[in-house]
């Protein structure tokens, strides 16, 4: 799964995660149709993550169940591109892969929040290779982490837990998993665009009648 790698290249953008977490938490509200907090206002601790998650959630689901079927093992290759551009994508991961590592991913650290273990095996999840096992796959892990959030408040949000690589407390964990997210919603955007799709997340607003 990899994971600890990806913690140690992705620390560096947690801060910012954290600093922004309650404008994101406001922006969230909006982009699923909720208004945002009035300023001044105190926000439980498992809300705003809550609100954090329920972004990346609602971009991830909408390219994965936007991606064709049949593009599920897709990966960029030299094919892909022009002679001469010097691309290097030797052993990325497929498209479902991508989805599937997401999943476990999203398991993984929500564990780390809430000590509390999935009613599935987790390991499992990359043998999944259909479209909708992983949709499947993934969102459910996504419910099992909004579960994780919950348990986070006022008085265990930043005490100390037994972390991985300096994420030590339930608010960094709980944050880092939109901050992993969003690293692998970014380039499963351009698997999907390379594919002739646009992610919903991106696609022009309908004229207004």
């Amino acid at each position: 799964m990899l994971f600890r790698g990806e913690v140690m290249r992705l620390k560096s953008v947690m801060a910012a995660v954290a600093m922004g977490l309650c404008s994101l938490a406001g922006s969230a509200q909006m982009s699923m149709g909720g208004s945002a907090a009035p300023a001044g206002k105190m926000v439980e601790p498992s809300k705003a993550l809550d609100d954090l998650l329920m972004t990346l959630e609602h971009d991830v689901m909408g390219v994965v169940k936007t991606m064709p079927a049949d593009k599920y093992n897709f990966a960029p290759s030299h094919a892909t591109f022009a002679a001469g551009q010097g691309e290097k994508f030797d052993g990325v991961r497929t498209f479902a892969e991508q989805v599937s590592h997401l999943a476990q991913a999203n398991y993984f650290f929500a564990m780390g929040v809430s000590g509390q273990k999935p009613d599935r095996d987790v390991a499992a999840i990359a043998k999944l290779t259909t479209k909708d096992e992983l949709v499947k796959a993934l969102a459910d892990s996504f419910a099992f982490a909004h579960k994780a959030n919950a348990t986070v408040t006022v008085g265990n949000a930043f005490l100390t837990i037994k972390g991985e690589d300096g994420l030590n407390t339930r608010v960094t964990l709980a944050a880092f998993i939109a901050t992993h997210g969003y690293d692998h919603y970014g380039q499963m955007v351009e698997y999907l665009r390379m594919n002739g799709h646009v992610p919903p997340s991106s696609a022009p607003e309908p004229p207004k009648k």
